[in-house]
């Protein structure tokens, strides 16, 4: 993949009139914070920009104002969007519904992304799988731009980077995501408040769902892999959704000898979301023997069987791994 230069992103901002701006399906902080960041970025500047979203922003991550404008359906023709962005996707169909709308489009398209997975699908790339998060780069494209940073607009990039980075716990954490956050808190962006929203701030529901999680535990491979799991039943009987879950996967990394965790949710029968989080292990690799991807520490993918081949399965691919 060759991306393009910074210079050449900016000049494709600032020469587009009319933007769509999309990411990925079941949108974390970094996504929302990203595309929303963005889209206001574009529409401070006089430029009409619209965010795409399949379903609404999840309730814990609906902390910040600029969330609630969103649109679920094209909301001008085809012919009058000068451009097409996608924020923190690493596939082109990790945009959901959207991506049929993406492939008629004829017009210019950009992908702003981190995951090492990515393969530049659109016709301009920026790629920079060595940042935290989409919201670590979004702030020099800005500047480029001269499109200014608000603390509105520093506040949804704030949450992106605390997100992604685990609030600066995570290993991929560089100097450039401090000078980042510096630069975002320069700009009026409350880290502190945000996030202890995002970290410290539960409900009783989720702290009870916390629980069944934690006891669902299942250590593999001499203990250096840990299983948690979560059921619609959990959902169901706690009061709490997917949303809820931001977070849980990172917990058995604390555990000493732990070297991958892995987060199994229940989509619906036969069907799960799998998160891998690892010390040092290629879980990317592991996840893209299943059509998935993300990081080298950080990744994810689906899987359609039974729970516990579910379980056999990765367990294999991680074994390979370590």
């Amino acid at each position: 993949m060759r991306n393009n230069s910074l210079s050449e992103i900016a000049a494709i901002l600032k020469g587009a009139k009319t933007v769509i701006v999309a990411c990925h399906v079941r949108p974390d902080g970094d996504a929302l914070g990203s595309g929303f960041g963005l889209c206001k970025a574009l529409q401070n500047a006089g430029k009409k920009a619209y965010m795409l979203l399949e379903e609404a922003p999840p309730k814990r991550l609906s902390i910040l104002s600029g969330m609630d404008v969103y649109y679920s359906q094209l909301p001008v023709a085809l012919n009058e969007i000068d451009l097409f962005v996608t924020v923190d996707s690493a596939e082109l169909n990790r945009i959901g519904g959207f991506e049929i709308t993406y492939l008629q489009f004829k017009g210019k398209t950009l992908n702003i992304d981190h995951h090492v997975s990515n393969q530049g699908f659109a016709k301009y790339n920026y790629v920079l799988p060595d940042s935290t998060a989409t919201c670590e780069i979004l702030p020099s494209i800005l500047q480029a731009a001269g499109l200014e940073i608000t603390k509105e607009i520093a506040d949804l990039l704030a949450m992106g980077l605390l997100t992604d980075s685990g609030n600066f716990s995570h290993k991929d954490v560089s100097s450039n995501t401090y000078r980042v956050a510096a630069l975002l808190k320069d700009c009026g962006a409350d880290l502190y408040e945000i996030g202890y929203k995002m970290f410290n701030c539960q409900s009783k529901a989720r702290a009870t769902l916390y629980r069944r999680v934690l006891n669902s535990m299942r250590f593999e491979l001499d203990d250096k892999l840990v299983f948690m799991t979560v059921t619609q039943k959990d959902f169901e009987e706690t009061g709490t959704d997917k949303s809820q879950t931001e977070g849980f996967v990172d917990y058995p990394l604390s555990i000493e000898g732990v070297e991958v965790s892995v987060a199994i949710m229940e989509v619906k029968r036969n069907q799960y979301k799998v998160s891998l989080r690892s010390r040092r292990a290629d879980v990317n690799a592991v996840a893209a023997r299943f059509g998935g991807g993300g990081h080298v520490l950080a990744s994810g993918c689906m899987l359609c069987c039974e729970i516990e081949e579910v379980i056999d399965r990765i367990t294999h691919a991680v074994n390979q791994q370590l």
